[in-house]
């Protein structure tokens, strides 16, 4: 029997096919973890895994597009975006592009236990090759959870995986929004995540949108915990001449979303937009 409750909470959404024993089991070194009801996710134990801030990056770009039909995510990595906007968006037909095979073929597994191959396009490639996406493809969402540090600007792991996710290997914030701009649908939505501190950070964000021919209509900041600055942002733009000209430079400043009390407990709100894309407060 398929249980219908965890710790209280009711589990809301579909019933995957790895649910019914029917999906793959986790290989060596792997784990199959919850992202979004009974959605779930493989990962490598020692490798790469999903964060707070690729699941703001669907949960924010869903909220900004709800009836989008296509969706594109761009540097898709193990696909922890992509699925839980999948989730969200029951109906619409997604395309990722990540160029890691070892996240191409976890993000695979994922979508067969999710049951999403008929609607889940993963393309293996380098999302500045102007290759892997055919010129007349585009889409009403397009979603981005870059890395935020050039090579050299930190500590950098000798792992490949969690190298490319921290550090811009292929390609900048700006690379993104050139992408984005070149195959959003007619009033299409750009969401991405980045960080807004220090100050040259959130520069980047704004020049590489200025420069791609985007608008950032609204600014989420993000609050990692209660009494802190807020050290990332959450980002939707528009392509700029889909707007009146008085509305191109100017952007929604929104409240900070806090994550964490003081005392380390998840704050209120977080729960409520947790509950939203079917995870557990």
């Amino acid at each position: 029997m398929i249980p219908t409750h965890f710790k209280g909470w009711a589990i809301p959404g579909p019933v995957p096919p790895g649910t019914l024993g029917a999906g793959p089991e986790p290989g060596p070194g792997e784990s199959l973890d919850a992202i979004s009801g009974r959605f779930r996710l493989f990962q490598r134990v020692d490798g790469h895994r999903f964060s707070t801030d690729d699941v703001l990056t669907a949960w924010y770009g869903t909220i900004g597009c709800p009836c989008a039909r296509s969706v594109l995510d761009l540097g898709s990595g193990i696909g922890t975006v992509g699925m839980i906007a999948a989730w969200r968006l029951t109906g619409a037909r997604f395309v990722t592009v990540e160029a890691q095979e070892e996240s191409v073929r976890l993000a695979r597994k994922s979508a067969l236990w999710n049951g999403l191959t008929d609607r889940y396009e993963i393309r293996q490639g380098d999302l500045r090759d102007p290759a892997i996406l055919g010129p007349d493809e585009s889409f009403d969402l397009i979603l981005g959870s870059p890395p935020y540090f050039p090579l050299g600007a930190g500590v950098q792991s000798e792992d490949p995986q969690r190298l490319a996710c921290r550090f811009e290997m292929r390609g900048t914030i700006a690379d993104y929004c050139q992408t984005a701009v070149a195959h959003l649908a007619p009033g299409g939505v750009f969401a991405c995540v980045f960080p807004i501190r220090p100050d040259e950070q959130a520069e980047r964000v704004r020049t590489g949108a200025r420069e791609a021919g985007l608008s950032i209509v609204r600014l989420r900041p993000v609050v990692l915990r209660e009494g802190e600055e807020p050290l990332l942002g959450l980002f939707l733009m528009h392509r700029s001449t889909d707007l009146p000209e008085r509305f191109r430079d100017r952007t929604h400043v929104e409240p900070a979303l806090c994550i964490r009390r003081t005392d380390g407990s998840i704050s209120t709100e977080y729960s409520a937009v947790k509950l939203s894309f079917g995870f557990p407060p």
